[in-house]
């Protein structure tokens, strides 16, 4: 059941396309010490799989530690879209709550990766 869904970050400069092959899979939290502060809710998708549609421009990117994973944000309103994952390179996690007519609060008992020790 492959369907595209559209997202945007808060002030809407930022806008992505993504593909969810097996609808929305994989939801995650991370206990990583960025991911633990800023919360999100990820799912994720195939790089090919994520595309932004506007606002390539208003990105800034964040990197630490050993420079892999790429986190990205919306510059004007800071809200957190995607990331390229660094246990998965191949992947890109994304913030479902950026995703429109989806409600972030459905999801219950949701896993936490252990990113800290990764």
């Amino acid at each position: 059941m492959t369907e595209e869904k559209t997202g945007r970050c808060h002030c809407g400069s930022v806008k992505f396309k993504v593909t969810l092959r097996n609808g929305l899979e994989n939801v995650r939290r991370c206990n990583c010490s960025l991911c633990r502060r800023k919360g999100a809710l990820m799912a994720s998708v195939p790089l090919a799989d994520l595309k932004i549609t506007e606002g390539m421009e208003k990105l800034s990117l964040y990197q630490w530690n050993t420079n892999t994973a790429k986190h990205y944000f919306c510059r004007v309103c800071g809200i957190y879209t995607h990331h390229q994952r660094r246990s998965v390179p191949t992947e890109y996690g994304f913030n479902i709550a950026c995703i429109d007519d989806v409600d972030p609060f459905i999801f219950i008992d949701v896993p936490v990766g252990d990113g800290a020790s990764q």
